[in-house]
């Protein structure tokens, strides 16, 4: 600058030297732009809602902003919102009678009204402010179109921030953490290593990816109905703009993207729970040598009657030191000890997630373990990917990962867990060399190959050493995937998010068809030949996959691996049949079967499996992940032997963070439920067609595809 001033006269170096100006003004631009999170500036708030019906809310302020989000989720889902916020309440069969009682007991007994209203005391001023707003939304949208809204929920308005913690509580800690079911299954003994609800979750970094961009899959499986469904969004107020989905009812996106960075969630193979066995005595339980008194409380339950009357039932409440007692039964009892319940700022550490600019803020966040449970995958624009065994874990004292799914010893503080681990002690691993990462439910020493987060270095509780098969071939599948891959695009990825190649078939078929071509009857022989025949894919024309997955849901896969799983081989083991025999007289077994249900054996897979939404009767592809299929759906038996999808893939993501980022999505029901909505079902085509929708978030897309406005 100084020659400039000086008057220096070469026309040639001042035009070099603006051009160069020039250039780093408009890389600082760019950086500046790119890195910028919108303070929406406006005089109104506004929803601008788009040809699927995804909600874009733009809100002069915070509070404005979770406002609108409370009226979008009541458009779209009022019906059903106000009947899961009546079953966090405990009130479910005052409203709606005596099938809910169970439900209102749960409730009840873990303490989630009254703990939603402390939690609701613990929020910071801003937070409780924002809280406030999203209920305010929720009751000024029922008042504005009240004829649109059941007669039978109704009666949960007005709703209250409170409501909001007592969803978020019942559905993460005493659905997903725990829930009746699974203590029952516990007490009898009874634990299946299979999860109920699913994801897949991937982060590519810039060195495996073919646009030497990070990319992030978003894939969870959860059932598609109730507490479960998701509903896709876009929230941008001063500070945030982040698009993405969050369970019904819930007031903030659980996984969620902005323009430098995002996350999503997998079910981890977590422990937050534990039932205790107590030994009774005079009315109390013992306890290192002494005997306690429980703490009693008894509440009162209301439960509506056919004709419309009101009972009233009592609900004694006994806890121990450990938690709420559930059973008593021969002078002992079971009481439930579960993480989390101290933490009340989950909804904040969400928030907050969302708004973090790069991978140090996104880790801060992290650290303070509000959220008690799930896996985080993420990704960002700096190239950075991350996979966090996230959770509320107890600090042991003894036993392995199965000693403590199994019933615990009540009656000595040795078992009493007070403490959980801090973030430090979680497995967690950062840009590993092998340029990838996925989880599908399985434990965090198989997010990459080889291992990058080694099971030797953390205590044996933590998770499970080795996967369980067949369920884990899932994880096989999209291991080989990402590792086969080098250079992954990003249509690539999109087209593996929907790969039907059934893992576990690759692995058997080379045993069982030549297997039951020597061994194996006539039958046997033609069902060898269907399954020679098939393309080892659940595509709804694929031919041989019914007679396929029938046989696997028959057979005894305990032991009935030749080669069982190794720890360095995770890629090519289990693998063969160590009875073909067996196997084969099973193939027969099932093959009159399936010929007497469907006249022949390569019966194509779409006519057995339907997707049915809203009137929409489909052919289905994909099917369950112990298959060893990436492209999930779990199915549920409907008339002449035809089955109907129930749950799997719901919401989908894949993200590039490029310039500006590059995002395609997919609800799979449809991003509304409320009787008469045009987007109930609508994008059940997209997904038998294996397509996903591209997202549009800057306001002249969505204006462009503009289906309804709403100004605040």
């Amino acid at each position: 600058m100084s020659y400039l001033h000086k008057g220096f006269k070469n026309k040639g170096f001042k035009k070099k030297l603006f051009r160069l100006l020039a250039f780093v003004l408009g890389i600082l631009f760019t950086l500046v732009v790119g890195s910028y999170t919108p303070a929406q500036v406006t005089k109104s708030t506004e929803i601008l809602w788009d040809t699927y019906g995804i909600p874009h809310i733009y809100g002069k302020d915070v509070p404005s902003a979770f406002q609108a989000f409370g009226w979008a989720q009541m458009q779209s889902h009022g019906n059903l919102l106000l009947r899961l916020y009546g079953q966090a309440r405990g009130r479910a069969a005052e409203y709606w009678g005596e099938k809910y009682l169970e439900s209102d007991r749960w409730v009840q007994t873990m303490g989630v009204p009254e703990r939603a209203r402390s939690w609701y005391t613990s929020q910071s001023p801003a937070f409780r402010s924002y809280l406030n707003a999203f209920a305010a939304g929720i009751n000024a949208y029922a008042r504005e179109h009240g004829e649109l809204i059941d007669d039978q929920v109704e009666l949960v308005l007005p709703v209250k921030a409170e409501d909001v913690l007592a969803h978020l509580h019942r559905v993460l800690h005493f659905t997903f953490i725990v829930n009746p079911e699974d203590v029952a299954a516990s007490v009898a003994g009874d634990i299946s290593k299979e999860p109920k609800a699913g994801s897949n979750g991937w982060a590519i970094a810039p060195s495996h990816s073919a646009s030497g961009k990070a990319m992030l899959l978003a894939n969870p499986h959860l059932l598609w109905a109730d507490l479960f469904l998701w509903y896709e969004a876009q929230v941008t107020a001063p500070g945030i703009n982040a698009y993405g989905a969050t369970l019904v009812g819930i007031p903030v996106l659980a996984i969620a993207f902005n323009n430098n960075l995002g996350w999503t969630h997998t079910i981890n193979t977590f422990d937050g729970w534990d039932a205790y066995k107590l030994k009774l005595v005079d009315n109390g339980y013992r306890f290192d040598g002494k005997v306690r008194p429980f703490e009693t409380t008894t509440l009162s339950l209301k439960v509506k009657q056919k004709d419309g009357t009101i009972r009233n039932q009592s609900l004694v409440v006994k806890r121990s030191i450990h938690g709420p007692v559930l059973t008593e039964k021969d002078g002992k009892a079971i009481a439930l000890r579960v993480v989390g319940l101290d933490r009340p700022k989950v909804l904040e550490q969400w928030w907050d997630m969302a708004r973090s600019q790069n991978l140090k803020q996104f880790q801060t966040v992290l650290q303070r373990l509000q959220l008690p449970m799930f896996t985080v995958m993420y990704a960002d624009r700096n190239g950075n990917i991350m996979h966090l065994f996230n959770g509320n874990v107890p600090v042991r004292s003894q036993g392995n990962f199965e000693y403590w799914e199994g019933i615990i010893p009540g009656d000595t503080s040795k078992t009493l867990w007070t403490k959980i681990h801090p973030y430090k002690d979680l497995p967690r691993i950062i840009n590993p060399k092998s340029g990838w990462l996925q989880n599908t439910n399985d434990p965090p020493w198989t997010t990459t190959f080889p291992a990058a987060i080694k099971a030797n270095n953390y205590p044996s509780y933590i998770a499970p050493r080795s996967p369980y098969f067949p369920a884990n071939f899932r994880t096989e599948r999209s291991l080989k995937m990402l590792f086969e891959d080098n250079k992954i695009s990003f249509d690539e990825m999109v087209q593996y998010k929907h790969s039907t190649r059934m893992e576990l078939a690759d692995r058997i078929l080379d045993d069982l068809i030549p297997a039951a071509r020597k061994q194996g009857s006539s039958l046997a022989r033609l069902a060898a030949d269907t399954l020679e025949a098939w393309d080892r894919q659940a595509n709804a024309d694929s031919k041989g996959a019914v007679l396929f997955a029938a046989w696997v849901e028959q057979m005894n896969w305990d032991k009935g691996f030749s080669k069982p799983w190794r720890e360095n081989s995770p890629l090519t083991t289990p693998d063969g049949l160590a009875d073909p025999a067996s196997a084969v007289a099973t193939l027969e077994a099932v093959a009159t079967k399936v010929e007497k249900a469907y006249g022949a054996l390569n019966v194509a897979w779409g006519d057995v499996f339907r997707l049915v939404v809203n009137n929409k009767d489909l052919p289905a592809n994909g099917g369950v992940g112990r298959l060893g299929l990436f492209r999930v759906l779990n199915f549920a038996p409907a008339s002449q032997n035809r089955f109907q999808a129930v749950s799997g893939d719901s919401f989908v993501a894949a993200i590039e963070f490029s310039q500006p980022v590059k995002a395609m999505a997919l609800i799979s029901y449809g991003n509304a439920t409320q009787p008469g909505s045009p987007h109930v079902g609508d994008q059940l085509e997209m997904f038998t067609r294996k397509q996903l929708r591209s997202v549009w978030r800057e306001r002249s897309d969505i204006l462009a595809h503009l289906e309804e406005r709403k100004v605040f």
